[in-house]
């Protein structure tokens, strides 16, 4: 008996990748791209996003088993692919550092804008919020974003349940002769790409899973069964909450009279309006916690999961590092971001659809990567169904490029 406590006492000890992940994850993809899926379509995509978290799920599992197994980071091993992988990713990945801060940041400061009963610029709201983000992380790093990170996904969790308890309850706000548009139209493909390409995260996020385990390992020991139960709950409590806000844009703003805004900021302040509006006006402070929770959260890890890729693949270069490589490169990213919202603010929504759709694009090519990196190490076993759903995932998500750069293309 005691060392089931002991074996459950160390896996607990060893969370935080997993849920770095899954904070990550939550922002754009859930808050956005799930209710917006659900308040548009109804229930039809539903099996989408349980299909593509399905069918991903092996690819993020490989970043998590390559560096249990060798203690190096992704990022080290599409470097050993050669350097046409190796430059793409780091091309990709400066690409999504920047238009994912700005945006994150941008709803991040949006939300509060709207939430509290004073009126500040968005600007300033930016501002300070990335200031708060910076002393986390330059403070603390690491630990400081693994204790925050639990904190905030603990909130974000029963926050969403207790929100979809009460939407249940209250049953759909459709009227029972509505009939909503179908999404199996030529001219919704990119909205499922785009949905797609973010859902659970980016594939990007895979590497810095990786980086958050491979510090985790310089702290402590991790066992290949405490990394997978951290990466397991982390990936499984991402897509149920995806599931959760599809569902509760479905009950919640599907059928409704007003139309659906598509924009990201003016989507998520419709979003808690139409709560305060079907749940009641007590629902609004909930909803607003729930939105900016997801969007701290998401803009937290955002920045320090793309800074160590940055670093890391300056790093592998074979550029001269110091001891405040990291923190140089988390400020550089940070101004960057604040750069784009700054002169660039009304052609965001356009910049984070091209991200989520390149992220979709780009996908097969490092899920491919991820999988032969652990198939190259023979101390990495899978079963047939892992393989099978490899291979399944691998068909299916290079079938739906293809398909999209045809149509885009045509």
């Amino acid at each position: 008996m005691q060392a089931a406590v002991s074996t459950w006492q160390t896996r607990l000890n060893a969370l935080g990748p997993g849920i770095l992940m899954a904070t990550a994850a939550i922002g754009g993809s859930h808050l956005v791209a799930s209710t917006q899926a659900g308040a548009i379509f109804g229930w039809q995509l539903f099996w989408l996003i349980v299909v593509v978290n399905v069918l991903k799920y092996p690819f993020f599992r490989f970043g998590i088993e390559y560096t249990l197994a060798t203690k190096k980071s992704l990022v080290e091993g599409y470097q050993s692919k050669g350097p046409w992988f190796f430059y793409s990713f780091i091309g990709l990945n400066i690409i999504a550092a920047v238009v994912n801060t700005a945006g994150v940041l941008l709803l991040t400061a949006s939300l509060l804008h709207y939430a509290l009963p004073i009126t500040i610029s968005v600007t300033l709201l930016c501002w300070l919020i990335l200031a708060v983000c910076l002393v986390i992380l330059l403070l603390g790093h690491f630990k400081a974003l693994d204790n925050v990170a639990k904190a905030i996904m603990a909130l974000l969790t029963l926050a969403t349940v207790i929100a979809l308890a009460i939407a249940f309850s209250n049953g759909p706000m459709a009227p029972v002769d509505y009939v909503g548009p179908s999404p199996y139209e030529l001219a919704m493909l990119g909205f499922m790409v785009a949905l797609m390409g973010w859902m659970p995260a980016p594939i990007e996020i895979s590497a810095l899973s990786s980086l958050w385990l491979k510090e985790k390992q310089s702290q402590q020991t991790v066992t290949r069964a405490q990394g997978l139960f951290d990466f397991n709950l982390g990936y499984w409590l991402t897509a149920v909450l995806a599931l959760v806000f599809f569902s509760l844009g479905v009950l919640v703003q599907y059928g409704q009279s007003s139309e659906i805004a598509l924009g990201g900021v003016a989507f998520a302040k419709q979003l808690i309006d139409m709560y305060a509006l079907t749940i009641g006006e007590w629902a609004r402070p909930l909803v607003s916690v729930i939105a900016f929770l997801c969007m701290f959260g998401t803009t937290l890890t955002v920045l320090d999961g793309y800074a160590r890729t940055l670093n890391e693949s300056h790093k592998l270069l074979g550029c001269k590092q110091s001891k405040h490589s990291l923190n140089i490169w988390l400020i550089l990213q940070s101004l960057t971001g604040m750069a784009v919202i700054l002169f660039f603010k009304s052609a965001l929504g356009p910049m984070l659809t091209f991200a989520m759709t390149l992220a979709f694009v780009t996908t097969p090519i490092f899920a491919w990567l991820n999988f032969s990196l652990v198939r190259s190490e023979p101390s990495i076993q899978h079963s047939k169904t892992i393989r099978g759903l490899s291979w399944l995932g691998l068909f299916y998500l290079v079938g739906f490029a293809l398909v999209f750069l045809v149509w885009q293309l045509g």
